[in-house]
């Protein structure tokens, strides 16, 4: 899961890239409308954390033009106030969904999760592939009773393989869904957590390697 965090108040916006961070999330920040929509555009983000009181460009212009040139990006709008005339003002111009400050950071996660989970075609809360299963709401996964330790970046490569629901997914493309901007496109990254993660997952093996495509749920898991 990517999501892009467009956020002026540097010191809330770090705080908040950590907790997504830890909830195994790939964030990228931002502290101005107008490059908060460069990054928007440019970048296949799942969620936008779009804060409404941005310098350059506000974030109700943001989220317009978002919804103008078709981003089907999911729009978390984050605001000081509280009214509801801003709750409907903020909708009305296309955001998914709308959270005041201070907010509780749990509910930023739960509702992050919940736009995940209303993408198309929509994810469901629970991804199962045999007996793997990957709860996206707590961000938790099990091989059968076993609870499985993954880092961030094992995590998130296995639910975007369970979700791809036997498709083949490219190195690059997984590099793009998983990580942040900060990653080296000519990186191992990929290959590195695939091993990883096969070896946190044992036997009989469950993903497989596609000879100049990419990795996938080997397709005799979903039998």
């Amino acid at each position: 899961m990517r999501v892009l965090v467009i956020e002026d108040d540097a010191e809330m916006a770090e705080a908040v890239a950590v907790g997504l961070r830890r909830a195994c999330m790939a964030v990228d920040v931002t502290f101005d409308g107008v490059s908060g929509l460069d990054r928007a555009r440019d970048n296949d983000y799942d969620v936008v954390v779009l804060d409404r009181d941005l310098p350059g460009m506000h974030g109700d212009e943001v989220c317009a033009e978002l919804v103008a040139v078709g981003c089907r990006s999911r729009v978390l709008m984050l605001t000081a106030a509280a009214a509801m005339e801003d709750l409907v003002g903020g909708l009305g111009l296309g955001a998914d969904d709308y959270l005041p400050k201070p907010f509780d950071f749990p509910v930023l996660v739960a509702r992050i999760g919940a736009l995940v989970r209303r993408a198309q075609p929509a994810i469901p809360p629970v991804l199962r592939a045999g007996d793997v299963v990957v709860d996206t709401a707590r961000r938790r996964a099990f091989r059968g009773d076993r609870l499985l330790h993954l880092a961030p970046k094992e995590f998130g490569v296995l639910e975007l393989l369970l979700a791809s629901q036997g498709r083949t997914l490219s190195a690059e493309e997984l590099l793009e869904r998983v990580w942040d901007e900060a990653a080296d496109p000519f990186t191992s990254a990929v290959k590195i957590t695939i091993s990883r993660l096969r070896a946190k997952l044992g036997d009989p093996p469950v993903i497989e390697t596609v000879a100049n495509a990419g990795y996938r749920v080997r397709w005799t898991v979903w039998e």
